[in-house]
């Protein structure tokens, strides 16, 4: 996850400014900022290592998650929208969690992109290195059945997020460049059902309105 990045990015890239700050569990699973001056009275101590980021397309646009869980891409690079909490989670996986809506981004099994409350097997997506230092990431729990290929998480030429299904690897819609602020701690996130209540979640299985009531786009480029 974090190493695989850091490791495949240009020089430039592994200039990031490593913090003391610490990101605890809090409410269902969601990560908070703990500073080191703070006591941490009867919790565990954060054993994994992930970075604050940017997550920058090759469409010219910035990943971003607005307040109400609202996923989408943006010009602006300045916007703390853009700001997200990558968290590994297993071997080259990670959870992607915006900063400032607390929410992680997920995957259903129609492949619709949405923002969750809590942290499910929904939220998990692998982390890969594809041509040019370019990221890929990838539902770890859905793909075609048939052929097997795997759901991305993408963007359009319009800055809007895309059907995993209909994204392929080989796209500009599925190339990243993590632009990294920081290097944080992290507790392991609690891992709940799906299904499980998950109060904000944009979460309405069947429906193309998952993304905070916006129509996801289904363009394959």
């Amino acid at each position: 996850g974090f190493y695989c990045v850091v490791k495949h990015l240009p020089e430039q890239g592994r200039r990031v400014r490593v913090s003391s700050c610490l990101h605890l569990r809090g409410f269902k699973g969601r990560s908070f900022p703990f500073r080191s001056t703070e006591k941490a009275s009867g919790c565990r101590k954060p054993q994994l290592k992930g970075i604050v980021t940017r997550l920058f397309s090759q469409q010219e646009f910035f990943l971003q998650m607005h307040p109400d869980g609202t996923i989408d891409g943006t010009k602006d690079e300045n916007s703390d929208y853009t700001l997200f909490n990558l968290i590994p989670v297993g071997l080259r996986v990670v959870a992607i969690q915006g900063v400032k809506a607390g929410l992680y981004v997920a995957m259903n099994a129609e492949g619709y992109l949405y923002s969750s409350d809590v942290f499910t097997p929904e939220c998990k997506f692998k982390e890969s290195v594809f041509e040019n230092y370019y990221v890929i990431y990838s539902s770890t729990l859905y793909r075609q059945q048939e052929s097997g290929r795997a759901w991305f998480l993408g963007l359009n030429k319009e800055g809007q997020i895309m059907k995993g299904n209909r994204v392929k690897k080989t796209k500009p819609s599925s190339h990243f460049v993590p632009k990294p602020i920081e290097v944080c701690m992290y507790r392991e996130p609690s891992l709940h059902e799906i299904g499980e209540k998950q109060g904000r979640s944009r979460k309405s299985s069947g429906t193309p309105t998952m993304n905070g009531g916006k129509v996801v786009n289904q363009d394959s480029t």
